[in-house]
């Protein structure tokens, strides 16, 4: 199974990945993003804003996390913010095809938490102001990912709370 954490960027989704890992049986954490680093090494690819934009990235998240819970077995979290709805479908297929069973949840929060979250993270703080000027990607987004995904209000919620929340909703 996959537990796919979702959210804006500083939602949370790393620190309560870290905190479900720790009550879900058999689960590990899966960063999708370094295969988007990956990729970034490969010569003659074209040059994009995010590796998402990349259609390989997206099929290898895909075999990847297949290959691995083959391997493995268990639960794969994944703390990625995935905002283009074309790319969460193609993502969701492929899963699909492979026979994966698949949680999608969103990790939400209000915007004056979020901002304040943002500003005082002191582990990515090169990364603060794209962070904050990604946040209308993430608002646009929100429609598509309120149909798709099961939201869990984070704000005022400590994460290890937030992981039982989910946890007692994947069966953990």
């Amino acid at each position: 199974m996959i537990v796919w954490l979702n959210g804006t960027f500083g939602a949370g989704k790393t620190t309560t990945a870290g905190e479900l890992v720790e009550v879900v049986p058999d689960a590990r954490i899966f960063d999708a993003e370094q295969v988007g680093y990956m990729l970034y090494h490969v010569e003659g690819l074209p040059k994009v804003r995010n590796f998402q934009e990349w259609t390989p990235w997206r099929a290898l998240v895909v075999q990847t996390a297949f290959r691995l819970l083959d391997y493995v077995g268990g639960v794969l979290v994944i703390p990625q913010t995935v905002l283009i709805e074309e790319y969460w479908t193609e993502i969701r297929a492929g899963l699909e095809k492979e026979g994966i069973p698949l949680r999608h949840v969103v990790l939400h929060t209000d915007q004056d938490t979020l901002t304040r979250r943002i500003e005082t993270d002191t582990i990515e703080t090169g990364a603060r102001q794209w962070r904050l000027d990604h946040l209308a990607d993430y608002r646009d987004a929100l429609p598509w990912l309120t149909r798709e995904a099961e939201v869990v209000d984070t704000t005022g919620v400590a994460p290890a709370r937030v992981a039982q929340i989910i946890a007692e909703g994947s069966g953990g």
